[in-house]
C-alpha cells in the first residue's frame, strides 16, 4: 500500500503501516487458491472494506448474505484471530455464525478461552468508513482479546 493509491482518499502512513490492515491482506492472499488476486495491490484488496453510509442505505438487507461479504467478515475476523496469535503465541480460530437474515455472531477462540465475540447485525452492509476505522475496530478487538488472553492463559493453552 501506498499513500498514493488511496481508497477515497483515506490511506494514511499510520494506517500504511497498519499490522492489522497487513493481516487482512495477508488473511484474503492465503485464501486466494487460484492465484486472482496475486497481482492485486494492498490497496485494491482492502477496497471493499470501505463502505460509506450512503452505500449501506442502498444495499438491500432482503435474502441471503452474499458469498463475497461472507468472506469479507471471515477475512476480518480472521485477520483479528492472526492477530492475536502473533502476539500470544496461542492457536486461534474463528467462527461465525450468520442466519439468512444477516444476524448472527462472530467468535474468536484459542483452546476454551473466547477472546473475541462480536454480535453481527445487518451482515449484508458490513464494512466502515474508512481504511482508519477498519484498523481500529481489528485493533480493538485484538486488544480486548489480548488482555483476556494475558488474564487467563491456563485456559487459552488447553
Amino acid at each position: 500500500m501506498s499513500t498514493t493509491d488511496s481508497v477515497n482518499g483515506t490511506a494514511t502512513t499510520e494506517v500504511v503501516n497498519s499490522l492489522f490492515l497487513k493481516a487482512i491482506v495477508q488473511q484474503i492472499r492465503g485464501q486466494d487458491t487460484y492465484g486472482v488476486y496475486r497481482n492485486w495491490s494492498d490497496e485494491l484488496l482492502l477496497k471493499p472494506f470501505v463502505v460509506s453510509k450512503k452505500q449501506k442505505r442502498e444495499i438491500s438487507i432482503e435474502g441471503e448474505v452474499d458469498p463475497v461479504t461472507q468472506a469479507r467478515i471471515m477475512a476480518f475476523f480472521r485477520a483479528v484471530a492472526a492477530r492475536i496469535e502473533q502476539e500470544t503465541g496461542l492457536i486461534s480460530q474463528v467462527v461465525i455464525d450468520l442466519s439468512h437474515e444477516g444476524f448472527g455472531w462472530a467468535l474468536v477462540f484459542s483452546g476454551r478461552l473466547l477472546l473475541t465475540c462480536k454480535t453481527l447485525r445487518d451482515a449484508h452492509r458490513f464494512g466502515f468508513e474508512s481504511l482508519e476505522k477498519v484498523a481500529e475496530e481489528g485493533e480493538q478487538l485484538v486488544q480486548k482479546g489480548l488482555d483476556l488472553a494475558q488474564r487467563f492463559p491456563e485456559v487459552g493453552k488447553i
